[in-house]
């Protein structure tokens, strides 16, 4: 097994915990990403636990592929959207691991996803399947994209023949229709849902877009039987 954090105390005390058990080995502790991947290309554990440190974003998360495609990726958290885990997921990482959870289930989790299975928690399990789906309008859909092109109210109320005044509305509105708190929230789901583009290239009026999608090749009618099972409801 290969580890990325960037806590000393946090790998410190996996470290002690894996040295106890005949079954696992470490093969290295990686401060940065970038030694990580060049450990698990030369080595190629059976799984890797990523810390999802503040280096860890969405970008990272769409540059996976060649450390999934050699190793098994679990992401190691402490709390998560589920944006967040639909994206992690639909990158090839195979297992979400709370660090809250106890020892004995962690280690479960890092078995699990070294032979081949998914782990994920029944409860997130839960809100990725009943994620709700959002129905953006044409008019939300050409707002969506100018603010995600970095144009501030008064530029977008222009590109669109609208007071500011009723920018500031439609904003308002797509906040809690979307589920976000501000403008980069909201840019932050139309560059992850590729709603970006010319003002002109516009989708019919009334598409449904999804706010929370996985990849449809991830077997999701499996995540239940590797979920934890002392971990519902939290």
């Amino acid at each position: 097994m290969a580890v990325y954090s960037d806590q000393p105390i946090l790998a410190a005390g996996l470290e002690a915990v894996v040295s106890e058990r005949k079954d696992c080995t470490l093969s290295g502790i990686f401060a940065t990403l970038g030694l990580l991947m060049e450990h698990v290309g030369a080595c190629r554990p059976s799984v890797v636990l990523l810390d999802v440190t503040p280096a860890v974003t969405f970008s990272t998360l769409s540059n996976l592929k060649p450390l999934v495609d050699v190793a098994p990726v679990i992401l190691w958290v402490n709390a998560v959207s589920t944006e967040f885990v639909s994206k992690a997921l639909a990158s090839g990482v195979r297992g979400i691991l709370r660090q809250s959870l106890p020892i004995e289930l962690q280690i479960k989790c890092l078995r699990t996803v070294a032979v081949g299975d998914l782990w994920v928690e029944q409860p997130l399990c839960e809100e990725l399947l009943n994620a709700r789906r959002v129905r953006l309008t044409r008019r939300e859909y050409q707002l969506v994209s100018l603010l995600a092109q970095g144009l501030k109210n008064k530029e977008i109320a222009y590109a669109m023949t609208l007071s500011e005044g009723t920018v500031k509305v439609y904003l308002t509105r797509l906040f809690r229709k979307v589920g976000v708190s501000d403008r980069f929230e909201l840019a932050l789901f139309a560059l992850n849902k590729f709603l970006v583009g010319p003002a002109y290239e516009l989708e019919p009026a009334g598409e449904v877009l999804p706010r929370v999608r996985a990849s449809p090749a991830l077997p999701f009618r499996n995540f239940a039987s590797v979920a934890c099972p002392a971990a519902g409801g939290r």
